[in-house]
């Protein structure tokens, strides 16, 4: 994610410290509403990646809806970073500049990330942290995200059934440095470790959601050298997913894949038989549950617990349930929105 896994694809790079925008667009009157805050109409939300990839796109959709259910000023999206951090800073620097005023960030270094919110909210700007939390402390001022290891253990354990209950698994997922993979990690290895050894982790892939490209060659290098081994593949990023489960498909190896997301490949295998299960994830809901924190923190409202981490979500999607995921899905993000409501935001 955790895209994060989502599916994260960003590296550990030294945070370059938002530089300070023009006065006309930091002072605390034209950042800060007096008595109560922002009307909705004044509220300018940008939801920011930390670069391209397929797990975001619908935060775009989902961004436009919340601009129009909630009567906001703006919702923009942009994914323009590239996957490094000065330049996500210097893309939220001038989104500021541009007048966007409340910020939801899917921050690209998870161990830096706390610097850039801090300087976001130095200007008077709402922050979330999306779809992945910071490494330690959140310094946003929540972070709303799917629970990378609760989702990799429901992953790792339908892999489990699905071999039933016993063989060799492989766990394919991102950049090893990310504290998401980690957890996501740590996900896997307790399911295995819930078979009392009737199940062996063979190998963790990392490094391998950088594009579809990487993924597909290490899929058919796992194959070639291990394919006959393995009785199972659980995947908790995007591309690895999409890479496996096509490579199963065509190498026609008996071989359970766990994959993640909703990807075209990954629906497909489900229905064709390829795919076991696969772990959706809550992008939708990240998106619009997110929008709708930030405008009513930018109207006044204050979170309970600063900092606060809430779980999107996850599902565990099998051909028999396939057609009914997204009612699912819907249920679980107006239920996030019920329980900011009710639970987390302080509103006078």
């Amino acid at each position: 994610m955790s895209r994060r896994m989502l599916s994260r694809i960003g590296s550990g790079l030294t945070v370059v410290a938002l530089a300070t925008t023009t006065a006309a667009c930091t002072k605390k009157s034209d950042t800060t509403a007096e008595a109560g805050g922002r009307e909705p109409a004044q509220v300018k939300v940008a939801l920011v990646p930390g670069g391209s990839h397929p797990y975001f796109q619908p935060w775009k959709d989902a961004g436009a809806k919340a601009k129009t259910e909630l009567a906001l000023g703006d919702v923009t999206f942009n994914e323009t970073a590239g996957w490094d951090q000065t330049k996500q800073n210097d893309v939220l620097k001038s989104l500021a500049a541009q007048g966007y005023n409340a910020f939801g960030v899917f921050g690209v270094s998870p161990d830096n990330i706390n610097s850039t919110f801090e300087d976001l909210k130095r200007q008077g700007f709402p922050v979330g942290s999306l779809a992945s939390c910071p490494a330690g402390a959140n310094k946003a001022d929540f972070c709303l995200s799917t629970d990378v290891e609760v989702a990799a253990y429901k992953g790792a354990k339908a892999a489990i059934d699905a071999m039933g209950g016993q063989g060799n698994l492989v766990h394919l997922t991102g950049n090893k440095v990310d504290s998401n993979t980690q957890r996501r990690i740590a996900g896997v290895e307790k399911a295995v470790a819930e078979t009392g050894g009737k199940v062996t982790l063979i190998q963790s892939v990392t490094d391998i959601d950088k594009d579809l490209q990487s993924a597909q060659k290490a899929v058919a290098d796992l194959l070639a050298a291990k394919g006959r081994q393995i009785q199972g593949i659980v995947n908790t990023a995007y591309n690895p997913a999409v890479a496996s489960a096509e490579g199963v498909r065509q190498s026609k190896l008996p071989i359970k894949v766990i994959a993640i997301d909703d990807d075209p490949t990954v629906l497909d295998g489900l229905r064709g038989g390829s795919v076991a299960a696969t772990v959706l994830q809550n992008p939708v809901g990240q998106a619009q549950v997110g929008s709708y924190a930030l405008m009513k923190l930018s109207g006044g409202c204050t979170m309970a617990e600063p900092g606060v981490t809430i779980d999107s979500g996850s599902f565990v999607v099998t051909a028999d349930n396939l057609d009914g995921y997204e009612a699912d899905r819907t249920a679980t993000t107006e239920a996030l929105r019920k329980k900011f409501d009710g639970d987390l935001l302080k509103c006078s």
